[in-house]
């Protein structure tokens, strides 16, 4: 019997009116947003629901705007009475998996999650950092590009290991610019700037690294119900310690993706279930491995055919 993985997307996801369907046919998700209404202080539910899209795409805003949305097709699924055997979350999305594995409440989550993202948006000045995904590269001739720009002065890292032939680089605008242009030399095609506010997952995010262990320090951690399996590790962690380090090198530590789904994979794992708005990390795993099932439930449609096949 195969094993099930729940999997939940990061920032880059984000749309007007996510999760309105859930929240208008169930009371428990409606609960949710108001709890984070509530706890936030301000009417989050508004941003999502009806935009505008500038102010969902502002950090401090989309990153407890997904994980509501994210938790809230997470509940429609509970009561379906479907669990996985792991759970994982590309960079904001490891927020949802533990919220999942019960090791945050979902408020003390919303609550996280957005001082991250205020922490995150301080950390660098608009404009001074960047990041860029890098098609066809090899990911030690990348590093080793990253590294001799960076010995030069201008910072730039391998941030997030997606899938083969994709990785995502981050610094300053001058070391990402450079390693942009010089890519060919790593045996890739080309680089992409993203849209992004700051050099996320670069050692650009100390400072706010540092600030979110502070705000780590004060909220309640328990230990996990189901291995949830980090990015900083591709690993499963169990220990509700262990759990608040690995977040706070999270933000300046790159997003092990690839190798996270190769060793649920290398587990048994072979179905994965996309929790939340967009289908990115579903595309991403079947350029990881093809034979496996990936399933995307980003709307109570997909929800309800979902107990047809897991």
């Amino acid at each position: 019997m195969g094993k099930t993985a729940f999997i939940f997307p990061g920032q880059g996801a984000q749309s007007v009116g996510m999760g309105k369907d859930a929240y208008d046919a169930l009371p428990s998700v409606q609960d949710m947003f108001q709890t984070a209404d509530d706890k936030l202080g301000f009417s989050l539910s508004s941003i999502i629901f009806n935009g505008p899209d500038a102010e969902l795409k502002q950090t401090v805003n989309t990153q407890p705007a997904l994980l509501a949305t994210s938790l809230a097709y997470l509940e429609a699924i509970r009561g379906k009475g479907i669990e996985p055997d792991y759970v994982a979350g590309h960079s904001l999305g490891e927020y949802s998996a533990l919220v999942c594995a019960g090791v945050l409440s979902f408020e003390g989550a919303v609550s996280i999650v957005r001082a991250r993202g205020e922490y995150m948006e301080a950390a660098v000045p608009g404009g001074q950092g960047a990041m860029a995904a890098v098609l066809g590269a090899d990911r030690d001739a990348l590093t080793t590009l990253c590294s001799g720009i960076t010995a030069e002065g201008h910072v730039v890292e391998l941030a997030n290991m997606n899938c083969p032939g994709q990785i995502v680089i981050s610094g300053s605008a001058q070391g990402v610019a450079a390693a942009a242009e010089r890519v060919k030399e790593a045996g890739g095609k080309r680089a992409i700037p993203l849209e992004v506010s700051g050099p996320f997952h670069s050692s650009l995010m100390k400072e706010a690294a540092n600030r979110l262990a502070d705000k780590l320090e004060h909220a309640s951690f328990h230990a996990p119900s189901v291995p949830v399996v980090a990015n900083v590790t591709a690993r499963p962690v169990d220990d509700a310690a262990a759990i608040r380090g690995l977040l706070v090198e999270q933000v300046y530590s790159p997003v092990l993706w690839q190798d996270s789904v190769e060793w649920m994979i290398s587990q048994g794992v072979d179905t994965f279930v996309e929790i939340g708005p967009g289908s990115v990390l579903s595309g991403l795993i079947k350029k990881i491995d093809k034979s496996v099932k990936v399933i995307n439930v980003n709307s109570l449609d997909s929800v309800n055919s979902l107990e047809t096949v897991v």
